[in-house]
């Protein structure tokens, strides 16, 4: 990423950003008087998947920090207190690269995680549950976050960690989810078949089966769109 943000830079951008790390690394407090220029000063356009102009920059600059441990995540979060939802998400998406130059930073990026979750920007909870979070999260909480996409319309797809982290209890909950949707004759994400799957007793224990002989045809033909989704896809994260 770092050499597709130099390839994207103007000169004038890239001189301004090599200075900005410049200043923060003899002096941490100018991080916040650069961190909110980055969008104008650099771009905002799309880099790579889940990842802007301004992301990298930002990421750059806080990878600058001469900071270490509670220091840092002190600062980090002050970074994130203050800023817009644009430097918010910079700061979500950088706590993995952070804990990789620092293993003392351990979890304590989890409360900006945490605050993510808690609102509805699906914006900051995509950019929230990357590598670190699927790091540090414990069990209920991870489960509780994949539900909470599910509930924003946020692919799952796009949630890292998945594969390995889905368990019978995330199944559970997510079959309970579709059986409401379904027996409210609604659609069911797809995305959420492949967790499923994985365990199907989940499955025949929620009751969803029985809704294909529901007297009311929305729940039939919700049931019977579920279910067929759920036969047309492979299983994910078996155990």
């Amino acid at each position: 990423m770092s050499t597709a943000l130099d390839r994207h830079l103007t000169p004038d951008a890239h001189r301004w950003l090599t200075e900005a790390v410049a200043r923060v690394g003899q002096d941490p407090s100018a991080v916040r008087a650069v961190f909110p220029a980055v969008g104008r000063r650099c771009g905002r356009e799309p880099l790579v998947p889940g990842w802007t102009v301004a992301d990298a920059a930002r990421a750059r600059l806080l990878e600058a920090l001469p900071l270490r441990g509670a220091e840092l995540a002190e600062e980090v979060t002050a970074l994130h207190r203050y800023g817009d939802t644009a430097e918010q998400r910079a700061v979500l998406l950088s706590l993995a690269l952070l804990e990789e130059g620092d293993a003392s930073f351990g979890d304590l990026g989890l409360p900006l995680v945490r605050a993510a979750l808690r609102g509805n920007d699906t914006g900051l909870i995509e950019a929230a549950l990357g590598p670190y979070a699927a790091r540090h999260l414990d069990h209920d909480g991870y489960r509780h976050a994949v539900l909470k996409c599910v509930f924003c319309g946020i692919s799952l797809l796009r949630i890292v960690g998945l594969a390995e982290r889905a368990d019978r209890e995330l199944a559970r909950m997510l079959v309970d989810f579709a059986h409401e949707r379904v027996a409210a004759g609604r659609d069911v994400p797809v995305d959420v078949w492949p967790v499923v799957h994985a365990y199907p007793d989940t499955l025949e224990a929620s009751g969803l089966p029985v809704e294909l002989r529901s007297p009311l045809s929305d729940r039939r033909a919700a049931a019977e769109r579920a279910l067929a989704a759920y036969s047309a896809v492979a299983p994910a994260g078996a155990r």
